[in-house]
């Protein structure tokens, strides 16, 4: 059972995706807040899998909240040392946290990836892509919706230049850094695969290798990389 947090200031909007999320047999609401501070208060006592949280909302907004959880979960203890109750042990040191915003990308999105979130997706997509990306951050991958990864250039305009390509950089095959262009468009291992003429393990044996050189953590940093250094 995936254990979820809602995070969201509109009461209605938390309601639709807790209905969607506990039709699911492996899903579970386990509890929702209306603002940052309240998300952190409920993250320290249920200690959820994954949570869905709104970037702009008061008291504390999403991407601060976002921050704070990350790094109180990295200098916590493994779990499962503690009276935590039942089927509580399994569940991850460190939360999958998916940005949520009815808005197009912008900096807010950028700064919420780059601060650790393990997705970004907007409001209106569609249920079987919410309910895809929650049990994908869950088994340890990111997600970020295409449309929203086109968008995020089209806002920031043209790639920078300020910031060259680090050494590392240096360490990918010309095979490698094909596949890392598609990557870094949002393009899916499948869109990938057909593109390049290529199957779809080949495809995620370079990502795989792709992140390691790149000391990437998954394919959010992937597009976060490659908007900074230039490279989209």
């Amino acid at each position: 059972m995936i254990r979820v947090l809602l995070v969201d200031d509109q009461a209605l909007f938390r309601a639709g995706i807790r209905m969607l999320l506990d039709s699911q047999p492996d899903l579970e609401v386990v509890g929702e807040a209306g603002d940052g501070r309240q998300a952190i208060e409920l993250w320290r006592a249920l200690r959820p899998d994954v949570i869905l949280m709104d970037i702009r909302m008061p008291v504390l907004d999403g991407i601060e909240a976002t921050a704070a959880i990350l790094r109180e979960a990295e200098a916590a203890p493994a779990p499962g040392l503690g009276p935590r109750g039942a089927g509580m042990a399994d569940a991850p040191a460190q939360p999958r946290v998916v940005m949520l915003t009815t808005f197009d990308l912008d900096e807010a999105a950028a700064r919420a990836i780059r601060g650790g979130a393990s997705g970004f997706l907007l409001k209106d997509a569609a249920p079987e892509l919410l309910l895809a990306s929650v049990r994908t951050v869950h088994a340890g991958s990111a997600v970020i919706a295409a449309s929203a990864t086109r968008q995020l250039f089209e806002h920031f305009g043209q790639p920078r230049a300020a910031a060259s390509a680090p050494d590392t950089w240096l360490l990918l095959t010309e095979r490698e850094r094909e596949i890392f262009a598609l990557a870094a468009r949002g393009l899916s291992n499948a869109e990938i695969a057909a593109a390049e003429f290529l199957s779809e393990a080949t495809v995620k044996t370079h990502i795989s290798r792709i992140l390691s050189k790149l000391a990437l953590r998954d394919r959010v940093q992937l597009v976060v990389f490659a908007f900074e250094h230039g490279l989209a």
